[in-house]
């Protein structure tokens, strides 16, 4: 319907577009995530929260703004320090909508203190751990004797120290015996390495044994047994030294073959879409597990009130019939509401499970493990209809374990 002004001139009104809501917030968390796919993001940890589902909430703070952040379980499990409220840090990830309360948030997937690094920082979280556990007492060091007939090093065997050490010990006490336990001394495994030669070191048998004299070959001395067999010994490193780095060349063509593969499957939409759907669900999982918590929390301090109310009230009353008719009340009161909570925390579960078992039949891949399989072009495109290839044409099959290559003979519409 057209309107006519005071002049004459006929004009329309602009169409008004109606929008759904879930459908307003798609659209905006979209536009989002492409503008900010890679922002890094500072600010001040507060609300700090780490459910027992392995993921990460907090808050991130800066002045009178402030954003939601939340880090799942896949990236959380690699941080080497543990954040806490009020640490400053720098936050990487991608800005996100949260469709189910339409609140701006940060998926993350690196966060960094400001001002120090991640390292730097665990390694103070450990110390102050340990010294409040008393291990850095001087009441606990135990005296090293002045002339030990047996000395245990703990080491990788490629470190120039343990050369240093060795030429020290020669000098000193050349008879002294010196046990090598090779171990790496950094990176993420040389605690537990290190731990394993300690304890290897602390059950070492020194025991006269009968093997001496059955021995095809035996030494009077270490030392002696060490000059006989540093041939063979050598001759067994260089060839693990040489086995190890065809291992290693092998590993990373393999490596890098699977994150190819990985590559190739992430670019596919369905993935990338069904993944932030479980995402989300696994957020509004924890959401309403917290608002739960937060509830009984309630629920448990209206009865505290109430009952202080009751117990100020009967105090001029015979308090040994009155408080054993609260204690009775009290009672059915806290096993009805054990029985709700239990119920709730029930259907909560089997909800739960329900949408698991959605996610998991929407899944390519529990339609592929039914036998089904995903046709894709030479060009990679997926294939839904027989007039786009003809006969000659290379086409390849990806099945629920492995993908076949093949040429098509016939095409029937």
């Amino acid at each position: 319907m057209s309107l006519t002004d005071q002049m004459g001139f006929s004009f329309r009104p602009p169409e008004r577009r109606v929008w759904k809501v879930r459908d307003l917030v798609a659209a905006v968390r979209s536009h989002i995530e492409r503008e900010y796919s890679d922002a890094w993001v500072e600010g001040e940890i507060s609300n700090f929260r780490a459910p027992d589902s392995g993921h990460l909430y907090f808050t991130l703070k800066d002045g009178n703004a402030q954003i939601k952040v939340v880090m799942f379980r896949s990236s959380a499990r690699l941080l080497r320090f543990r954040p806490t409220d009020g640490l400053q840090v720098v936050v990487r990830g991608r800005v996100t909508v949260y469709e189910d309360r339409g609140e701006l948030q940060i998926s993350a997937e690196y966060i960094e203190p400001k001002g120090a690094g991640s390292l730097q920082l665990a390694f103070e979280q450990l110390k102050s751990k340990l010294e409040a556990e008393g291990l850095f007492a001087a009441e606990r060091k135990k005296p090293i004797p002045p002339l030990p007939a047996r000395i245990g090093i703990v080491t990788s065997a490629q470190a120039a120290a343990l050369r240093d050490i060795l030429n020290v010990l020669q000098r000193r006490h050349h008879s002294v015996n010196v046990l090598i336990y090779p171990a790496q001394v950094q990176g993420d495994a040389a605690s537990a390495e290190v731990a394993a030669g300690v304890r290897y070191f602390n059950q070492h048998d020194t025991d006269f044994t009968i093997v001496d004299f059955v021995a095809d070959l035996r030494a009077p001395t270490p030392s002696a047994a060490a000059e006989l067999v540093i041939r063979s010994r050598q001759e067994l490193e260089d060839h693990a030294a040489a086995l190890q780095q065809r291992l290693a060349r092998a590993m990373r063509y393999r490596l890098l073959m699977g994150r190819q593969a990985l590559t190739e499957l992430a670019q596919h939409g369905a993935f990338a879409r069904m993944m932030e759907l479980i995402r989300q669900r696994q957020q509004k999982l924890d959401d309403l597990t917290h608002h739960m918590e937060l509830a009984e929390r309630q629920l448990l301090e209206q009865m505290l009130r109430r009952w202080e109310r009751i117990s100020a009230a009967v105090r001029h009353y015979d308090l040994r019939l009155v408080l054993s008719g609260m204690r009775k009340q009290l009672e059915n009161s806290t096993s009805a509401l054990t029985s709700v909570m239990r119920n709730v925390l029930l259907q909560h579960k089997v909800r739960s499970e329900r949408l698991q078992m959605v996610l998991e039949s929407l899944s390519p891949l529990a339609i592929l493990e039914r036998g089904y399989a995903l046709v894709f072009d030479s060009e990679g495109n997926l294939l839904k209809d027989a007039r786009k290839v003809k006969a000659g044409d290379e086409i390849k099959a990806r099945l629920a374990h492995g993908e076949i290559h093949a040429a098509v003979t016939k095409r029937q519409r």
